[in-house]
């Protein structure tokens, strides 16, 4: 549509008024028609989540996201914009974002009265027609709906009986606009009710006024149903003029939560092109939340956001970079050792049970990273309690006859790739017990690794961490620590 400069111009283009819901609805068929993705970058929801906000759309209804942190609730939102039209047409000037042909506010109302088909026109881009407000408890009725202003009438000389002294809050503000609450349950509940009206009915009052504003408005809100308990609640009312309620979830398998990962994690220029992060890291990285939402030390009611991999991902390239950087090094590629680097992006993520908050946050990440290398080890290689039936031979004989011999290897968390390479081709058998599992020679170093760190999580090997060394040494050796030992744990 050619963007008219007046009342007049806009008439004569053919416009006709229409209200966001069936805007978002008419655009989202025409999406659907030509088979277009509407929320890019929203993985593992294409089967669930997607369609119930389709649905909901189609049937233009106001929306609430319910589910744990980190399930992506926020960017749906945000994304809902790319249903509304390009540009938008308004009264100029207009606080309320008036249609020009059907125009609520006073001064829009004025002004074509005034001026008539001359009344100037100005186009307002979708990215400007998305308003979002975080809930907390300090947000006021006057915050979202409004109040008397006193300034602006003085300035203009009016009695508090007019309406052109009122000052509008976020809502009205956001007329033929998307507005998002955010931890809807954090809002009070008195503010809740102010929200029952323009649900329902499609219109609310300000302060003792006569004037109830036509809003139109697309809601959508998100909540953690922790909040429900810790914090507060959505009020029964409220939720009951809600038409949709929409549960998220995480990631249903390692490969949906890596492409999660590599596109929010934010890495240097130089880190992608410095460091290498094998596949198999990447999803023993992913395999560590998924270990702790199973893990009985971790409050399951809380969740484990998604941030908790993207956060270890850029930690983890980090270490290795911080790594390279001391040993003078060119490149490097990450190793299971410069896990120790994640640590912090786990710790600040997970909330701990009784039995965690005992054990302490270090060592509860420590043993998510060996409940993960457990996993990811058992995916490559066989169990080293559970011999395969009708094998006579001991796959890890060689190796552990090596321990036994009184060798031992260190791994310094610093090491250089030169020595990290020279360390593992020391183990006996190492290297020809990964060459039969057709591991690409590229990753050999990184599941020699993984062997060992396997072994020890398997108790045939023990493995020891003092300051910054890892001794890999032979099992026996290792019942000699103190029960309780950090070295034990990671």
């Amino acid at each position: 549509m050619k963007k008219a400069k007046t009342l007049g111009g806009l008439k004569a283009s053919g416009y006709f008024p229409r209200s966001i819901k069936d805007e978002l609805r008419d655009n989202l068929i025409q999406k659907l028609k030509k088979k277009e993705t509407v929320f890019t970058g929203v993985h593992g929801f294409g089967d669930t989540v997607i369609p119930d906000v389709e649905r909901a759309v189609l049937s233009r209804h106001n929306i609430i996201l319910l589910g744990l942190r980190g399930q992506a609730k926020t960017r749906i939102a945000r994304l809902l914009v790319n249903l509304l039209d390009e540009y938008m047409p308004i009264v100029a000037g207009s606080e309320l974002n008036d249609d020009p042909l059907q125009p609520i506010s006073r001064f829009a109302r004025d002004l074509i009265a005034e001026k008539g088909d001359e009344t100037p026109i100005e186009w307002v881009h979708r990215n400007d027609r998305y308003v979002e407000k975080l809930a907390t408890p300090d947000v006021s009725i006057a915050d979202l709906v409004g109040d008397v202003d006193p300034i602006k009438a003085a300035v203009l000389k009016l009695p508090y009986a007019d309406e052109r002294v009122l000052h509008f809050g976020l809502i009205p503000r956001s007329h033929r606009s998307i507005f998002v609450i955010n931890e809807l349950p954090d809002l009070q509940a008195r503010i809740q009710v102010s929200l029952f009206n323009i649900l329902q009915e499609g219109d609310m009052q300000i302060r003792g006024f006569k004037l109830r504003l036509p809003l139109d408005i697309q809601f959508l809100f998100t909540a953690n149903p922790e909040d429900y308990t810790n914090r507060g609640s959505i009020i029964t009312p409220l939720k009951d003029r809600i038409e949709s309620q929409i549960l998220t979830h995480y990631p249903r398998s390692i490969e949906i939560a890596r492409s999660i990962t590599q596109q929010e994690a934010l890495l240097a220029s130089e880190q992608k092109k410095k460091v290498d992060i094998p596949d198999m890291l990447q999803v023993l990285l992913e395999q560590i939340s998924f270990s702790a939402r199973e893990s009985e030390l971790i409050d399951e009611k809380s969740g484990v956001s998604a941030r908790l991999s993207i956060s270890a991902f850029e930690n983890l390239a980090s270490t290795a970079e911080r790594r390279m950087l001391l040993n003078g090094e060119k490149t490097t590629t990450a190793r299971i050792t410069d896990f120790w680097g994640v640590i912090p992006a786990i710790t600040g993520k997970v909330e701990l049970v009784y039995e965690g908050e005992q054990e302490g946050p270090y060592a509860v990440a420590m043993h998510l990273i060996g409940t993960a290398v457990k996993k990811v080890f058992l995916q490559y290689f066989p169990n080293p309690d559970r011999p395969k039936r009708g094998e006579s031979r001991d796959p890890y004989g060689i190796i552990k006859a090596w321990f036994a011999g009184g060798n031992s290897v260190n791994l310094l968390n610093g090491i250089s790739n030169q020595d990290f390479k020279k360390e593992l081709h020391r183990v006996a058998g190492l290297q020809r017990f990964v060459s039969v599992y057709s591991i690409p020679k590229k990753q050999e170093l990184a599941f020699m690794e993984l062997v060992l760190f396997g072994l020890s999580e398997f108790n045939v090997i023990s493995k020891n961490l003092v300051d910054d060394q890892l001794t890999f040494e032979d099992g026996l050796a290792g019942m000699l620590g103190e029960e309780g030992d950090l070295g034990d744990i990671f």
